[in-house]
């Protein structure tokens, strides 16, 4: 395929845009991973752009997008709205190019990505509850002040530097057959393939690009189907960085042509997938930068030969990482949460932990009460968490409490 039959930033493009991202991003790790691959049938690398600066790849295209602007347009200031890493992206790049940012983000933004994005030396402003609210916001600032707007995906020097990228994937794994990309609106996976496609265009290879996006907020398959962006209505997910309720224009015109497959994962799976990259590779992703590697814990990636799954992002609250990491654990069974209904008499709460040891699981936390909506009054009800190893020794566990004569009911 010629370069020049993608829309979009040309592969001339993508290697000037380079040039420029080198001034500031990191050639982040390609790290292998064994338990991956073991999965798949085949390699398995992971792109650790949650080790690029500012926590994501985001910096790649704001960076971009700022280096290209007139003098005029820089002493203008410019503009973002964003809850998290296009903020933070916008705000680095600003301060390295002495450009003045305003950055809208909503009030319940988490306090790292909002301390992050000011000490890059933003001016913050908080705005509204959700994403819209800010964007509106930015805009009227945009239109009443003269600053630049600048767009998290849909704009060409932004998906060419998010391309790069793609670029720095094929320098590190040349013998690349797959890359697995998060989607939001689509600037990433817009860059990243059309680079790769053109560039293997040039050698007569071809390369499979897989879209991943969270089932609660996958606007790309319906958009694929319609054959025009479409907008849907977004329920909540965990991989907020990635709920996007439309694909950007140009986005969508290079992906239906560049991306060959898009897949969801559910909240779940992205738990599971978190929880297998701190214990297995020891990184500490995102929610929205470990759906590719969700993708391909659930089997939806067949036939793949050597596979890059891109980790988009690193950037957490800690309390919100606490609570994946216990969803991925139940997710995995292994934590069980259950209830149980006990005659209301000495001796029984300590014989329920005897049978859950003699089991070989671990009690982590109990909660007594006599005012369970299905007690007797001659009843008590308990709620359990306990510690597991797996769908077996969840079996062996529950197994082993009705064969004593008691009914757990899991909590799910």
């Amino acid at each position: 395929m010629p370069e020049t039959t993608l829309a979009g930033p040309t592969l001339a493009d993508f290697e000037r845009a380079r040039g420029v991202v080198s001034r500031v991003a990191e050639v982040t790790p390609m790290e292998s991973s064994h338990y991956l691959a073991e999965l798949l049938g085949s390699p398995v690398h992971l792109k650790c752009e949650n080790l690029q600066r500012t926590g994501s790849y985001k910096i790649r295209g704001a960076y971009n997008r700022l280096a290209q602007l007139s003098d005029e347009e820089k002493a203008r200031g410019v503009v973002a709205a964003s809850a998290g890493n296009h903020a933070q992206g916008v705000a680095f790049a600003a301060r390295e190019l002495g450009i003045a940012a305003t950055i809208f983000m909503p009030i319940g933004v988490a306090l790292p990505k909002l301390q992050a994005t000011r000490n890059y030396g933003a001016d913050v402003v908080l705005r509204g509850h959700t994403v819209e609210e800010p964007l509106r916001a930015a805009a009227e600032f945009a239109a009443s002040t003269g600053a630049v707007l600048i767009p998290p995906f849909d704009h060409r020097d932004v998906v060419a530097g998010q391309g790069t990228l793609g670029l720095e994937i094929l320098d590190q794994v040349p013998d690349l057959d797959t890359v697995i990309v998060p989607i939001g609106g689509g600037g990433l996976i817009a860059g990243v393939a059309s680079a790769l496609k053109q560039r293997f265009a040039l050698k007569g290879r071809t390369v499979r690009i897989i879209g991943v996006q969270a089932e609660n907020a996958a606007a790309y398959p319906v958009s694929l189907r319609n054959g025009v962006s479409t907008e849907i209505t977004i329920t909540p997910t965990i991989a907020d960085g990635i709920a996007v309720s439309k694909p950007g224009m140009l986005n969508f015109d290079i992906i239906k042509d560049a991306v060959d497959e898009v897949i969801t994962v559910t909240d779940d799976d992205i738990a599971r997938a978190m929880l297998v990259l701190l214990e297995r590779a020891k990184l500490v992703v995102e929610p929205a930068g470990a759906v590719s590697v969700a993708a391909i814990m659930t089997g939806q990636v067949l036939n793949a030969g050597t596979t890059v799954a891109i980790l988009s992002g690193g950037n957490i609250d800690p309390l919100v990482m606490e609570r994946v990491i216990s969803r991925g654990l139940a997710a995995s069974d292994r934590y069980l949460k259950l209830r149980l209904l006990l005659p209301d008499r000495p001796g029984q709460l300590a014989r329920i932990a005897e049978l859950i040891s003699e089991a070989n699981a671990n009690v982590v936390e109990v909660l007594h009460t006599r005012h369970g909506r299905n007690a007797l009054i001659s009843d008590v009800e308990i709620e359990l968490s306990v510690e597991t190893r797996g769908p077996e020794h969840v079996e062996r566990v529950l197994g082993h409490l009705i064969e004593a004569g008691y009914d757990p009911r899991v909590d799910f």
